[in-house]
């Protein structure tokens, strides 16, 4: 587990790769997350972007039973609670929700991710549920996995529900996907 100091640079070293995709400069809705449990801290690039007027979401899990994610405006400061597998989510939703079709950019967290595409999260697939429309030919929104570079498999055995990535950012390099291009929005 890399320290606190450790993984501030790395988040850092991610914002400015990321920056310099026209997919990044060009996106004005963007969904990122909180970082739990060692992931990639997407909070340096989420103040950068909230600076330069975009419009950031965080996901909430839907209510019942259908695993999904439902993305709700994000502004700095704003009230947190733990969602039922106790991940931070907005507190309400005086912000406004928008549907995963509108936004432009989701920076999705990862456990570990291939050169393919592929990626291994926590294993509740809330993130292929709520973007299984993209396997039906949807150009929008762009899936960029934010990771540290020693997360990088050889080879994920892909499954039939799994919703590939368009590409991966580190805090070394950007991997980008010619089975899933990236296309500016």
């Amino acid at each position: 587990m890399l320290d606190a100091a450790s993984r501030h640079a790395a988040a850092s070293k991610l914002a400015a790769l990321l920056e310099e995709l026209a997919c990044y400069r060009s996106a004005q809705h963007i969904a990122a997350y909180v970082a739990v449990e060692g992931e990639m801290e997407p909070e340096p690039l989420m103040q950068r972007a909230d600076h330069e007027g975009k419009r950031l979401y965080l996901p909430r899990l839907a209510a019942g039973r259908t695993r999904t994610l439902q993305f709700m405006r994000w502004t700095p400061g704003m009230r947190m609670q733990p969602n039922r597998v106790g991940i931070p989510e907005p507190a309400d939703d005086r912000h406004g929700e928008i549907s995963p079709e509108m936004l432009d950019l989701v920076l999705t967290p990862l456990v570990a991710f291939d050169r393919h595409g592929q990626r291994l999260g926590t294993g509740g697939g809330y993130y292929d549920r709520t973007f299984a429309f993209l396997k039906d030919g949807a150009t929008r929104p762009l899936l960029l996995g934010l990771a540290y570079e020693f997360q990088c498999l050889e080879y994920i055995e892909p499954r039939p529900w799994d919703v590939p990535l368009n590409g991966v950012i580190t805090d070394q390099q950007v991997y980008l996907f010619a089975a899933n291009p990236v296309r500016a929005p």
